[in-house]
């Protein structure tokens, strides 16, 4: 497992950082997105589904939890648990079960319990003065070759 962490200026940098996520994601890898509300966790997976070939701006899927991307160049379950409450109720979802043919995006995976996905790249974004940000990641076995991005 990989640890580092990286300083983003604000939204676009935040945003960039997901496209340049795209040209190393794979059918079958997770990412998990935390941060408290206002982060930037959204605009990160924004600019991943633009960077597979998303031309419309994507909603956040905090109502409808999840959000499926099938016509991306790698398909893609962009999901928000924020409004789960017991994770049992995310079974229902059917998380696992997708990874045979998409990968998934998880906006508060924290709320299924520590060490749901142990190969995911969990990134972490905290807010900092003056709209910066600052990212930190652990990057599973999976990822050590993919990431960080090189500078």
């Amino acid at each position: 497992m990989t640890r580092g962490s990286l300083a983003l200026a604000g939204p676009d940098e935040t945003a960039a950082l997901g496209r340049s996520l795209a040209a190393r994601l794979r059918v079958g890898d997770v990412v998990t997105l935390a941060g408290p509300l206002g982060a930037g966790k959204t605009t990160l997976a924004r600019g991943l589904l633009a960077g597979l070939g998303l031309d419309e701006d994507a909603p956040s899927p905090s109502f409808p939890i999840v959000i499926a991307y099938e016509e991306l160049r790698v398909p893609v379950w962009h999901v928000d648990l924020y409004r789960i409450d017991d994770p049992e109720e995310a079974e229902e979802l059917g998380l696992d079960d997708a990874l045979v043919d998409t990968a998934l995006v998880i906006e508060w995976a924290e709320r299924l319990g520590p060490g749901r996905w142990p190969d995911a790249l969990a990134l972490s974004i905290e807010t900092g003065p003056e709209g910066g940000r600052r990212l930190t990641w652990e990057a599973g076995p999976s990822w050590e070759r993919r990431w960080p991005p090189a500078p």
